[in-house]
């Protein structure tokens, strides 16, 4: 642990500049997310919201705009961006306003996967589910050997983290389970 003298702090109060979004969300962020496409930042909340600012730089720094929010009845845990910017969507512990991906647990995580225009989901119901998003099913249900916690995408691969300190790899062009430690 360090500490610091009460002359450091004076002096040091912002030494990044940063600024603070207007009408930040009331409880502990869970997701961040910037548009593929814009200076739009998408932030997801515990207090139930998706909250959507622009960012702009200006030549007394840089501001946040708020443009948007959605309530959900419960926690947000995650948002993704469609890779042409013109859709958000977000997941979490409540069935979404506008319902793309259900499961029978929380939405833990969700990605946007551009190569197969799909969406992925996680949840802690131990499954990975993909989506076309003009459809009422999942068009792959994976089985996981924990509630997802994390992933990553870097397609062709996926990389989960689960509930049981295990990392499943996946090969997103057949989607089987390639290696779990």
């Amino acid at each position: 642990m360090a500490t610091f003298g009460a002359a450091a702090v004076a002096t040091n109060q912002n030494p990044n500049n940063s600024i603070e979004v207007s009408q930040p969300p009331n409880d502990s962020v869970s997701s961040l997310c910037f548009s593929p496409k814009a200076n739009i930042l998408v932030a997801t909340s515990w207090d139930n919201q998706v909250r959507c600012w622009e960012i702009s730089r200006s030549g007394t720094g840089v501001a946040s705009v708020p443009k948007a929010s959605i309530s959900h009845d419960h926690p947000v845990l995650c948002s993704t961006w469609k890779d042409d910017g013109t859709t958000v969507f977000s997941g979490g512990c409540d069935k979404q306003p506008v319902t793309v991906a259900m499961h029978d647990a929380p939405i833990k995580e969700v990605t946007w996967i551009p190569e197969m225009n799909l969406l992925a989901t996680g949840s802690w119901d131990k499954t990975l589910k993909y989506w076309d998003t003009r459809q009422p099913n999942p068009v792959h249900t994976q089985q996981l050997p924990d509630r997802c916690y994390a992933f990553t995408v870097r397609y062709q691969l996926m990389v989960v983290g689960t509930a049981d300190r295990n990392l499943v790899v996946f090969n997103l062009q057949n989607p089987q389970q390639l290696l779990r430690h």
